[in-house]
């Protein structure tokens, strides 16, 4: 029997195509439904209580509207503050995007680590908690970057990232006392995937970058494990809590990961 209920991605922008892109590529006849909170954007400079609130009342009416089987925030600031106040509002499995701390920490030789993220999401104490409980014998630097999120929504747009921004982005994090020995950059943000061959080009030396979208994908096709699919795959849908000229254009490159046409909440 044909179950229909897609997966809901949640994202304060186009970061979160990151972590869909490899569970569509692990689960291609998954029905997806990508939502930006566009009308929100940006999270990272946003209070802890802001998004506390926004977050389970938007999706609360997400759920309403798209009957989802499993939603994944696929957001590192909304996952590390509102992650909890979800799961107690919805009675939908929730799967959260953490800074990935532990790969990094599993393959740092020098035991310096690099996370990269907002700068809401880098000051929180869930990233001390992960640092301490997996990377207790690295030194973990942070940086925070809200230019870098708009760097990354540009790129999808088509307007591809000036190197001498990302070394200024990137000198947050090798300035600081120790950095120069970074060897593994967490991208604790879904965004910066997007722009990660640029920030790789940018880095005053060789330097490997993790992120939790292969995680993600392989927790959400645990969760689904044994529960029914359309025979063939269906396209995916795009939601603009906040419908612009800006986020019409973004069209072709939402087609390129399977999202055709574009709907407002």
């Amino acid at each position: 029997m044909t179950d229909n209920r897609p997966i809901l991605f949640f994202d304060s922008g186009v970061g979160g195509l990151s972590v869909l892109a490899p569970t569509a590529a692990l689960l291609p006849h998954a029905p997806l439904v990508y939502v930006a909170d566009s009308g929100g954007f940006p999270y990272g400079t946003r209070s802890e209580g802001e998004i506390a609130a926004r977050v389970p009342a938007l999706l609360g009416r997400l759920a309403e509207r798209y009957d989802p089987r499993l939603i994944v925030i696929a957001c590192n600031t909304a996952s590390t503050i509102a992650l909890h106040h979800v799961r107690a509002a919805l009675d939908v499995p929730i799967v959260g995007t953490v800074p990935a701390i532990k790969p990094a920490a599993e393959i740092s030789e020098t035991r310096v680590i690099g996370v990269l993220g907002t700068e809401a999401t880098v000051r929180q104490p869930y990233v001390d908690d992960l640092a301490a409980r997996f990377a207790g014998d690295c030194t973990v630097l942070r940086h925070g970057s809200a230019e870098l999120v708009e760097i990354a929504e540009a790129s999808l747009e088509g307007v591809p990232p000036l190197p001498e921004r990302m070394r200024a982005v990137l000198a947050g994090l090798f300035d600081q006392p120790g950095g120069e020995r970074i060897d593994v950059i967490v991208n604790a943000c879904t965004h910066f995937p997007l722009v990660e061959a640029e920030l790789a080009a940018a880095a005053p030396h060789a330097v490997r970058f993790v992120d939790g979208g292969p995680g993600i994908a392989r927790r959400v096709a645990y969760l689904t494990e044994g529960q029914q699919w359309p025979a063939s795959p269906v396209p995916g849908r795009a939601v603009f809590t906040a419908r612009s000229a800006r986020t019409d254009a973004l069209a072709p490159a939402l087609a390129r990961y399977g999202l055709v046409g574009i709907e407002s909440l």
